[in-house]
């Protein structure tokens, strides 16, 4: 199944967990510690998942609080502005059709941060093309991305509330991933 039908067929813990894990990989980018999202992943295991969410929320982006790079020169600030976005866009007070929405922007962010990154040239220059199923010729960092957001998915879907740890730790290995590609291309400047 293509990861756009998984994310048509989320409930929405599933897709506010998407969302998460696709900002929560992007962290690095934001300068944040691999902890500040851990309390709204919390509010998602909690029998009433809403109740905190907000105010866990603005926790987070109080923490995460930077300002865009003017201008968006480098690969680099490129893919820190579509972080930005990612946690801007979190719906304070989610809906169905807020958290498809999000969840779905933010598939699409976190592929292109990722080919943004990525030293390897991806032969599609349209995410929606991967998103699809069409992954002919796709980059590492890139494939690397689209299997995490596809793995989250289907845990949710088969194991509920009881994926999210799963979902959890493939979101960190995510992040940790990309904090290396962010480390090695800052070396690679200095």
């Amino acid at each position: 199944m293509s990861l756009v039908e998984l994310i048509a067929q989320a409930d929405e813990r599933g897709l506010a967990a998407s969302g998460l894990a696709c900002l929560d990989r992007c962290v690095p980018l934001l300068g944040g510690d691999d902890d500040v999202l851990r309390p709204l992943w919390a509010s998602l295991a909690e029998a009433d998942t809403w109740a905190e969410w907000g105010t866990r929320l603005e926790q987070a982006r109080a923490k995460l609080d930077a300002e865009d790079p003017e201008p968006a020169v480098t690969d680099e600030d490129q893919a820190a502005v579509l972080a930005r976005r990612m946690l801007d866009a979190v719906p304070t007070e989610p809906s169905g059709d807020e958290l498809r929405a999000w969840a779905d922007a933010c598939s699409v962010a976190a592929l292109q941060v990722h080919r943004f990154l990525d030293h390897a040239d991806d032969a599609e220059a349209c995410v929606t093309a991967r998103r699809e199923g069409r992954t002919e010729g796709m980059s590492p960092l890139v494939a690397a991305e689209l299997r995490r957001q596809v793995v989250i998915l289907e845990l949710l879907a088969e194991h509920g509330t009881g994926g999210l740890r799963l979902a959890l730790d493939a979101s960190t290995e995510g992040r940790r991933v990309l904090r290396a590609v962010v480390s090695r291309r800052a070396r690679g400047r200095a």
